[in-house]
C-alpha cells in the first residue's frame, strides 16, 4: 500500500510512525524541530489519516507498506521512529529490513502481547453520532460520556472531518481496527537486533515494565532504556523537551 506522507528538512532519513487511532498530523510540532537535523518523513499507516482503508491490519502488512515507501523514496541508513503500536511496526520492520536501518527508537512499547484495554476508547468512538451532529463541540460532549481524559479526548477528535456539509467522518477505520485488534495487541515475534535501538518509557506509564527490561535486552542486543520522569503513554506530548533531548543526543552520536 502506498502510505500517504510528508517530509521536512534534509539529511539522513527519519521515519516517524504514529500509534493505535494517531496520524502524523500528532508528530508535526515535534518534526520541525526534529527537520533541523534529519529529513523527517511523517507517515499515516494503513487504516489512519489520509492513507487508504484496507480490508486487513496486522504488523507484517504495516511493515511491508513502510518497506514499498523506503523504496519508492530509495532510502536507507535510516532512523526510525515508531511510538506505542507504530513502536510495534518499527521493530516488525527491524525484524525483516534491519541492514535498512541506522538507529531504532521504540517510544513507550514492547515487543510482548497486551491485554485488550481500548474499550473505553472505542464506546467514546462508536458514541459520536457522525451524521446528525451540527458542531465537533456536540461530538465531544457525546465521547465525555465515555472518556475522561480531556487528552485522550483532543487526541480523538483530531480524526474527526466534515466529510460534506452536516455529516462528520472519521480519518480512521474503526470497523477494521475494531476487528482486528486482536492482531494490533499481540507480540512481535523479534530474532535478534544487532542495531543501537533506544526504548524510550514514561515513568507513570504500564506499557513497559521492570521486568520487561531484561528480556527487551536480550532480543535487541546494543540496547538503551531511558525513562522519563513523570510522563505516561503519550511521553512525547507529555514531556516534549525531555523527549526530544533524549532522542537527539540519541541519534546525533
Amino acid at each position: 500500500m502506498k502510505l500517504h506522507h510528508r517530509i521536512l528538512g534534509e539529511g539522513r532519513p527519519m521515519i516517524i510512525l504514529h500509534g493505535l487511532f494517531g496520524f502524523s498530523d500528532n508528530w508535526q510540532s515535534h518534526a520541525k524541530k526534529l527537520a533541523e537535523y534529519f529529513q523527517v518523513i511523517l507517515v499515516d499507516l494503513r487504516d489512519h489519516g489520509h492513507s487508504d482503508w484496507s480490508a486487513e491490519t496486522s504488523y507484517q502488512l504495516m511493515a511491508q507498506d513502510v518497506f514499498e515507501l523506503c523504496q519508492d523514496l530509495k532510502l536507507e541508513e535510516i532512523h526510525l521512529v515508531g511510538h506505542s503500536m507504530g513502536g510495534k511496526v518499527a521493530m516488525e520492520f527491524a525484524n525483516q529490513h534491519e541492514d535498512l536501518l541506522e538507529k531504532l527508537v521504540i517510544v513507550d512499547i514492547g515487543f510482548k502481547e497486551y491485554p485488550m484495554h481500548h474499550q473505553h476508547i472505542l464506546a467514546g468512538i462508536h458514541s459520536v453520532n457522525v451524521v446528525n451532529n451540527k458542531t465537533r463541540r456536540e461530538a465531544e460532549k457525546q465521547m465525555s460520556e465515555h472518556i475522561e481524559s480531556e487528552g485522550i479526548k483532543q487526541f480523538l477528535l483530531k480524526n474527526l472531518y466534515w466529510k460534506e456539509k452536516g455529516q462528520l467522518a472519521w480519518r480512521m477505520n474503526v470497523a477494521v481496527l475494531e476487528r482486528d485488534m486482536p492482531n494490533i495487541l499481540a507480540a512481535v515475534e523479534i530474532d535478534e537486533i544487532g542495531i543501537p535501538t533506544l526504548f524510550i518509557r514514561g515513568e507513570m506509564s504500564n506499557y513497559i515494565l521492570d521486568e520487561d527490561i531484561e528480556l527487551l535486552e536480550e532480543k535487541f542486543i546494543d540496547a538503551e532504556i531511558t525513562t522519563i520522569p513523570e510522563a505516561g503513554h503519550w511521553v512525547h506530548a507529555e514531556s516534549p523537551e525531555v523527549f526530544l533531548d533524549s532522542l537527539l543526543s540519541f541519534c546525533l552520536r
